[in-house]
Parts: structure tokens; C-alpha cells; sequence
């Protein structure tokens, strides 16, 4: 009889294959399952061939079960949604009381907090993982981020705590991030500030390629510049390399022979209607989402193109002259600044959800494990953790006196780009969208008095005034009456 293995994991699609091919390397012993028999055959053939790693395929769940030891602990990666109950379903059949369940899939956070119910019904442990990474990550080490049983947490803590990317001045990035589907909302928080990054760093793309005419070759040049800075990160790094990558089935640069329509699974989606619903202001990550909409209208933008122009709408952008070197500086600096707002938003909604939850989720130690592994890692997140270390109750990264002198430093160049991308029929939504963040928060008064004046007028909502307390109601539609008779 074979020895029992430390943990198991079920579901070998890529994501699934790599982290079980990263614990087995750090040294666990681990027993692999998949409903589809020739990806155990394959995840155990590529064990062999990447240094004999202890993995051993099942293609039984019963076996599967039976060979991990006690309290047993089996990570899922399937695909969020009915397919993750199956599999529950499956796996619950053979496991015992004490053994533990991770979902380390995608999931909408309370789908998780009902699995985690219905499994301490039957004496087990649930946690709901956020894996970030790609199939990198996964392999050589991802952000993790557990949220549910702290008792299950603790079973296997030695086994993330090594298999999570690891930064020089920071640990492990990883985190026993709080109850419930606490993992699930950050991870899918990441994804939305992800979106957010993405789409600025493609308005940055725009205004270098169409007012700057930069060539693929300066923009490669330009990026891998910027990320020996302060933009320093894994998105700006793998930019820098796709404008160096030709094409291989034709001519020219491949990014230029890529379709300009944008795909998504949803979590973007999830983190806008979940602002909306807590009432937190996320323009920044919204405009992105509006932006991969847009690009879906691909049929539709061609026919709206060729209508202006025969209409005789020019384009504006040939008739600009500007100094390259100035505005890939202006560039950088919006660039920034824009961001410091998405991330700024990303975490205010992650607190407003704690604060609802009573989750207790601790900001700076969020920052610290999106420092490595993970799609949004960045230099800039080093930043973010020492603003939550010196102020855990920050109403908002803008007004950290870093962050604000860094804004400050940078407001004149990021309106410059952002006027002549608008003078230049250019749109960044997304920097547009955080410069208006920016410019209506650190403005203690907004035209929100007229507003208010005018819910009073049609529907006798009251106000509030500046002068004295109470709530008022004035009959404005019988006084307008008055003065214009």
C-alpha cells in the first residue's frame, strides 16, 4: 500500500496541472484527480519529466480520497458555478468529518459562504481561495488569497506559505484574509483593479501610437523604460514585450494584427455592480468595463467610422505636431497618477464590504501579498502597504501625504494629456474618469446643492443646509409660480 500524500487536488486544466506541479515541488506529496481521465495521465506525466515530483494521478474519486492523509485537505480548480458543486458532490461522498474542502476557482464570494454552510453541516471545512498568477503564477508561485475557515487555513498554512511567490522584504504572498467569502471579493476586487490597469495602460498605448506616432519599436523602448521605475510591473513588463513580438503568420508586429474586441469572464463585471450596490465610487474600474463593451461593437464602430467620415468629420490627430520626448514623459506621469485613483477605489470598496460583513479585512496586508505572483503585482503596491501601515483607518489612499504629494507632482502633466487626447479625438475613459475622481474629491464643495434643490422640487425629498441643522422642504414649484406671474 502506498503512503498516504499530504494533500489532493482536483481539476487539471492548466491552472489546476501547475499548482499541483508546485506544491509536489516544494516538497508534498500530492494526489491529483480529474473527471476526465487523460488529464491525470498528463499531469502525472509531466511530474516525471519536471524532476520526478511525488504527484500521484487517481482516475476513482473514491481512491482519490482514500489516498490523502487524515484530516485530509483536497484543493478545486474547476470552473465557478454548478460545475464546483458537482464536484463537491463527488469528493463529500467519500470525505469524513474533519476533512476540509478549498475552492480555489473564480467564485462569487456568497455561492462560497453557502458551500461553507451546507459543508459544516457534514462536519467540514470550506475555504474559498483567490488564485492570481496566470498559469505562471500558478507553476512558480501565485498570490493566495484564503478566506472561510480559519481552523482549515491553519491545516495547510505550511503548504501556502511555500508555494505562494515569495518577496525579498515582504514573505510569502499569501494570507489568511478573513471569514466567509472574504477570499472570493478580494480576488475578484484584484480582477477588477486588473481591468482598471489594463485599460489605462491601453489609453497610455493610444495616445504614444496615434498623437505621439510612436512605432512599435519606440513603444517596446518607452515601456521597458518605464518599468525600471515607478511603474515597475508585471503588466507594464509583458506590454513592452508584446510590442517586441513580429508577427509569425505575416509581416509586421503581431499586437497590430490582434482584433480589437475584448473578451471578459465577469469578475470586472461583479466588482462594478457590487460599487454600485455598496454606493462606493469606482469610475476608474467602471470606465474599463464600459470600454471592453464598446470594443464588442466592432461591426457597429466600423459602420459609425465610415459614416463621419463621409459626413466630413476629419480626423483631428494628423493635425497635431507635439515633442515625443515630453509627451512620453506627460504620459508616464498621467499614467500614474490615474492609477493611485483605480487603486484607490479597488480598496475603498474592499472596505465598505468588510465594514458590511464585520470581515475585519486588513488593507495594508492585501497590498503586501499583491506584491508578487499575482496579475497586478507591482512596485507601486510597496507604496499602498506603507500608506495602510501608517494610517490602517485612511479614508483614502488620495489623501496619504505620499500619494497627495505624488498626485500634486504630477496634476499639470496629467491634464495635459488628458486635453489633448480629448482635443486629438482620442478617448481615455479610464484616465479621464480618475482625473474627474480625483479633482471631485479634494473639492469641498460640488454642485451637488442644485441636485438636491431640484429631488426637493419634483418629489418633496428635503434637503439638508449649510447654515443651520434640520431637514427642509421648501414649496418651490408654488414660489417659482409667484415670481414668474
Amino acid at each position: 500500500m502506498a503512503p498516504l500524500t499530504r494533500i489532493g487536488l482536483a481539476g487539471l486544466a492548466v491552472m489546476g496541472q501547475n499548482l499541483a506541479l508546485n506544491i509536489a515541488e516544494k516538497g508534498f506529496p500530492i494526489s491529483v484527480y480529474n473527471r476526465t481521465t487523460s488529464k491525470v495521465d498528463e499531469t502525472v506525466e509531466r511530474a516525471k519529466q519536471e524532476g520526478d515530483l511525488p504527484l500521484y494521478g487517481f482516475h476513482d474519486p473514491e481512491a482519490f480520497v482514500q489516498s490523502i492523509q487524515k484530516p485530509r485537505v483536497i484543493i478545486m480548480l474547476v470552473k465557478a458555478g454548478a460545475p464546483v458543486d458537482q464536484t463537491i458532490k463527488t469528493l463529500s461522498a467519500y470525505l469524513e468529518k474533519g476533512d476540509c474542502i478549498i475552492d480555489g476557482g473564480n467564485e462569487w464570494y456568497e455561492n462560497t459562504e453557502r458551500r461553507e454552510k451546507a459543508m459544516a453541516e457534514l462536519g467540514l471545512l470550506y475555504l474559498g481561495m483567490g488564485v492570481s498568477g496566470g498559469e505562471e503564477g500558478a507553476r512558480h508561485g501565485p498570490s493566495l488569497m484564503p478566506g472561510g475557515s480559519f481552523e482549515a487555513y491553519k491545516y495547510i498554512e505550511d503548504i501556502l506559505l511555500k508555494v505562494a511567490a515569495q518577496v525579498e522584504d515582504s514573505g510569502p504572498c499569501v494570507t489568511y484574509v478573513g471569514k466567509g467569502g472574504s477570499g472570493n471579493f478580494v480576488k475578484m476586487v484584484h480582477n477588477g483593479i486588473e481591468y482598471g490597469d489594463m485599460q489605462l495602460i491601453a489609453e497610455a498605448y493610444d495616445v504614444l501610437k496615434s498623437v505621439g506616432k510612436l512605432s512599435n519599436e519606440e513603444l517596446q523602448s518607452v515601456f521597458s523604460e518605464w518599468n525600471k521605475g515607478e511603474l515597475l510591473s508585471f503588466l507594464i513588463e509583458i506590454t513592452a514585450d508584446i510590442f517586441g513580438i513580429k508577427d509569425d503568420k505575416g509581416d509586421g508586429y503581431l499586437v497590430d494584427k490582434v482584433l480589437d474586441k475584448t473578451g471578459m469572464k465577469g469578475t470586472g463585471k461583479w466588482t462594478v455592480q457590487q460599487a454600485a450596490d455598496l454606493s462606493v465610487a469606482a469610475p476608474t474600474i467602471e470606465s474599463s468595463l464600459d470600454a471592453r463593451f464598446l470594443s464588442g461593437l466592432k461591426e457597429e464602430r466600423v459602420e459609425a467610422a465610415k459614416l463621419f467620415k463621409s459626413r466630413g468629420f476629419d480626423d483631428i490627430v494628423s493635425n497635431q505636431t507635439v515633442d515625443k520626448a515630453k509627451l512620453i514623459d506627460d504620459v508616464r506621469q498621467a499614467l500614474y497618477a490615474s492609477k493611485i485613483c483605480s487603486y484607490a477605489q479597488g480598496m475603498n470598496l474592499i472596505r465598505a464590504k468588510s465594514i458590511e460583513k464585520g470581515w475585519d479585512l486588513k488593507l495594508g496586508e492585501l497590498a503586501r501579498i499583491w506584491k508578487g505572483g499575482c496579475i497586478i503585482r507591482a512596485i507601486f503596491l510597496d507604496r499602498i502597504k506603507k500608506a495602510y501601515d501608517r494610517n490602517p483607518d485612511l479614508a483614502n489612499l488620495l489623501v496619504d501625504p505620499e500619494f497627495a504629494k505624488e498626485i500634486i507632482e504630477r496634476q499639470f502633466a496629467w491634464r495635459r494629456v488628458v486635453c489633448l487626447a480629448i482635443n486629438s479625438g482620442i478617448s481615455t475613459p479610464g484616465m479621464s474618469a480618475s482625473l474627474a475622481y480625483f479633482d471631485t474629491y479634494r473639492r469641498e464643495c460640488l454642485p451637488a446643492n442644485l441636485v438636491q434643490a431640484q429631488r426637493d422640487y419634483f418629489g418633496a425629498h428635503t434637503y439638508e443646509r449649510t447654515d443651520m441643522e434640520g431637514s427642509f422642504h421648501t414649496e418651490w414649484f408654488k414660489i417659482a409660480k409667484q415670481i414668474n406671474n
